[in-house]
């Protein structure tokens, strides 16, 4: 009695105390509360206490509910009956309600079934006996309604603490009991104040898509309930649930698939069609157009072999999505984006006539639908193929182009078209020429508004592989660049005509090699910032990029020279920087020199801030990756650089460059045993505990990732030394640590040392490796179990499981590990218990001296 005062007590502080803290305070003693073991008793005496106001009454029935669902396992097994007929007399006194305490007595109800076989429950299942409650206490039937209402929708919450196997039974119980509880919901349609709650629980039944053939369902009294309340005067929210359950449950293999359940599709179908004409009745609520077009949607959605036909019938549909593809509303038009056939929504992808004045979230909102119905065109061209799409908006785009003479005309419409153009690009073929060379010749006449300027780039970029196979390609790539130069005179612009730049050099090249001076005119104004050209410094990239791609293609001689053209805008700045000297070079902004060192990575002298060091890296890693074996006489002093660098700064992109030298080229392993040794071992005094690695994931990432790579690349010089079981034991410390990259670049490494015996090279080390690994095997085994039962998420429980069954039959094991790792995290309690029990968790060990 104490205890429940205390309750009380501490939910009116909760409510209605003046003190923020006290709120605070109360909040965190009743969350406690809720995990005790007294939290049963006091919540069922409160609930069945007269004198419980509504906030009490909420709050023990929600834990109440959260105790069954979580902690059913803290109560002995005599508990069940007496905890079930509490229940049952909770629900019979909350049946009118309050309605939430009634639901979630009826969750907790459910969740009791979910855990209690239908064998231990009595009564032949909890069905059937819900159906005798019903039948001897006819008065409580609204709560028995809202019991077997929530019941289906347990089958999918997880969380209920059950063990997997039970969670499987209670679907198949539910499923074997489907027609007892499509009677008892038949049964109670006679009463009229209960049809919505009728049909709300005939929608939770049938998303158990349980396989009832459609010839039966098509003439079910539920389903004509259901079909009738659609043409009342007010639409019934749970009819339109319930068709929408069908028109998925017609469509879901588990029940036979379209072709099984065709009696019904021919009876849903037509009398959704019959709400057609509501979506323009202005009188109509907007909630029921909204679960109109919802209907609408559905069948696109479920329906789309059969419409992909082409039959008149299947057409009906097509033409009520595009006509609710075209509703003003957005968020209802949007409702269609998943139906590939939905073309006209393309109309939603034009700038709005005020788009200046937008705010950053209206902006935000329409880029955000433009990328939606970009998605649907995708959808539609790739069923009915890039080439017919594009005649379909080509039309568009024809007829907004005859409106758009000069810059102050209408161009909104040319660019929505171009967009949808631009869309579909990968699934045009490149020898079409029907349509295409009349796309090109438009974009080539529109006028440079900065916005449609912006789209007519990025579209010639997107049709590059077009332009170089189509047979008009070299009279038309002279004008396409020298629309993209206009392009680079517009900030607007700019950025998108210097990929398109790119583009179109990479796949034009050879067509590009004989016009260098053009290409190079438009190089260096872009990249010294002459003239009218507004590329960003970033942009300019593009550029040198393009350039070099058309370079490869040229003479050896001609590539000499263009090289050297190419390098000069790049180097001239740098050299002036370091005539200069230390003082000027040191005042200058970082980005300002960083921008070189990504043209031709050139800085040598430069402060170690991380975004210079990035960029030297970065150019450092292409150079290797490009070199190879030409990298021969500098490689050297490049290795002994990276370690004496990595010990001064402890920058991560140190060891990213040492890992992409052991990608470059096999020779490079005669350079890389001193390497190994200092950046492991360094790493290795760094990462001594969880702590460490928490606070330094981007070392623990690019140290595994490299260590992987000495594996696959330099097993020879990595597995013999005296840094590998240091390194081993490292990894142990590490692998539960709470950083996804981190963590996976930790077990892929465990994995490469577990997979040596699957390459003939690595077999040569299993002895070595052996010896390492046996004697650390209980260790492993129990960290590696730890992450898959809770110490690590469960988004990363594959990468673990793939190291817990390394050699063995995967398809023997995965399946009840994951039932463990389900089993071991299925409430707090139990999780803490498993947890406790495979500590300790964090490795404390010296690394090699």
């Amino acid at each position: 009695m104490e205890l429940q005062n205390t309750v009380k007590e501490a939910l009116n502080a909760l409510y209605h105390h003046p003190d923020d803290g006290v709120h605070l305070q109360a909040d965190r003693w009743l969350q406690d509360f809720q995990r005790t073991l007294d939290a049963w008793q006091v919540a069922d005496n409160l609930l069945h206490d007269a004198t419980s106001n509504l906030e009490t009454l909420i709050f023990c029935s929600q834990t109440l509910r959260s105790k069954v669902q979580r902690d059913f396992e803290e109560l002995p097994s005599e508990a069940f009956h007496p905890l079930r007929d509490s229940l049952n007399n909770l629900l019979r006194k909350f049946h009118k309600g309050p309605p939430k305490v009634r639901t979630q007595i009826s969750i907790a109800v459910a969740a009791l079934a979910v855990h209690v076989s239908a064998e231990d429950w009595g009564d032949g299942g909890i069905v059937k006996w819900l159906h005798e409650e019903m039948n001897l206490h006819p008065e409580f039937i609204p709560g028995f309604l809202e019991l077997l209402t929530v019941l289906p929708e347990e089958v999918s919450n997880y969380k209920i603490a059950a063990r997997p196997e039970r969670r499987r039974q209670f679907e198949k119980e539910l499923t074997s009991q489907m027609e007892i509880a499509l009677n008892i919901l038949t049964a109670c349609l006679n009463i009229n104040e209960l049809k919505e709650q009728v049909l709300e629980a005939f929608a939770s039944w049938l998303r158990l898509k349980h396989g009832i053939p459609g010839s039966v369902l098509a003439s079910h009294p539920l389903v004509l309930t259901a079909l009738s309340s659609l043409n009342s005067e007010l639409l019934s929210e749970a009819a339109v649930n319930v068709i929408s359950e069908l028109i998925h449950y017609t469509a879901a293999g588990s029940s036979g698939g379209v072709s099984v359940q065709m009696p019904l599709i021919q009876v849903l179908v037509p009398q959704v069609m019959n709400l057609k004409g509501q979506l323009r009745d202005s009188s109509k609520d907007e909630e029921d157009v909204k679960a109109i077009t919802r209907l609408f949607s559905d069948m696109g959605d479920s329906y789309v072999e059969l419409i992909a036909t082409g039959s008149d019938e299947s057409m009906l549909i097509v033409h009520a999505l595009l006509e609710v593809a075209s509703h003003p509303e957005y968020y209802i038009a949007s409702m269609t984006f998943n139906f590939w056939h939905s073309l006209q929504v393309s109309s939603r992808i034009q700038y709005p006539q005020d788009y200046q004045d937008l705010s950053y979230e209206d902006l935000k909102e329409f880029k955000q639908t433009r990328y939606a119905v970009a998605d649907v065109l995708m959808d539609a061209a790739s069923v009915l193929g890039g080439d017919a799409t594009l005649r379909i908006l080509y039309m568009k785009l024809d007829e907004a182009a005859a409106c758009c003479h000069n810059e102050q005309s209408e161009w909104h419409p040319a660019e929505a078209a171009l967009f949808g153009i631009r869309a579909i690009s990968t699934y045009v073929s490149t020898v079409e020429a029907e349509v295409m060379p009349k796309v090109m010749d438009r974009l080539l006449k529109l006028p440079q508004h900065p916005q449609l300027l912006q789209t007519v780039c990025l579209t010639i970029g997107a049709y590059s592989k077009w332009l170089d196979v189509a047979s008009g390609g070299p009279s038309i790539l002279p004008s396409v660049l020298h629309i993209l130069m206009s392009g680079m005179g517009i900030s607007d612009s700019a950025a998108a005509a210097a990929v398109a730049f790119r583009q179109i050099c990479d796949d034009c090249r050879l067509k590009l090699s004989g016009c260098l001076d053009g290409l190079f005119h438009t190089y260096h104004g872009a990249v010294n910032g002459e003239g009218s050209f507004k590329v960003s410094a970033d942009d300019s990239l593009h550029l040198v990029e393009a350039l070099s791609k058309v370079i490869t293609e040229l003479p050896p001689d001609h590539a000499k020279r263009a090289l050297e053209a190419l390098c000069l805008p790049v180097v001239t700045p740098l050299q002036e920087v370091v005539r200069q000297g230390p003082d000027t070079l040191n005042s200058k902004p970082a980005r300002d020199l960083t921008v070189h060192i990504d043209r031709f990575g050139y800085i040598f002298s430069r402060a170690w801030d991380m975004q210079t060091m990035e960029s030297l890296c970065r150019a450092c890693k292409y150079a290797v990756r490009t070199s190879g074996r030409y990298m021969e006489f500098t490689i050297g002093a490049m290795l002994e650089e990276i370690q004496g660098l990595y010990q001064q700064h402890h920058q991560p992109c140190f060891l990213y460059l040492s890992s992409e030298i052991f990608g470059s080229d096999p020779y490079c392993a005669n350079y890389l045993k001193s390497l190994i040794e200092a950046l492991f071992m360094h790493t290795t005094h760094l990462l001594t505990s969880i702590q460490e690695f928490t606070a330094r994931p981007d070392i623990a990432d690019d140290c595994f990732l490299l260590a992987s790579r000495c594996i696959r690349y330099c097993p020879q010089l990595f597995i013999p030394s005296a840094v590998f079981p240091s390194l081993v034991d490292c990894s142990l410390i590490g692998i539960t640590v709470q950083h996804r990259e981190a963590s996976k670049s930790i077990l892929t490494f465990l994995s490469d040392i577990f997979d040596l015996a699957n390459s003939a090279e690595g077999k040569q080390y299993l002895p070595i490796r052996n010896s390492v690994i046996i004697p650390r095997g209980s260790s492993i085994t129990r960290i590696l179990i730890a992450s898959l039962t809770g110490a690590l998420p469960s988004s990363r429980r594959e990468l673990a499981l793939s190291d817990a069954v390394s050699g063995a039959d995967d398809n023997a094991l995965s399946v009840p590990i994951e039932d463990l790792s389900d089993v071991c995290r299925r409430n707090r309690t139990v999780m803490e218990i498993v947890q406790q029990s495979l500590r300790p968790l964090e490795l404390s060990i010296a690394p090699v001296s």
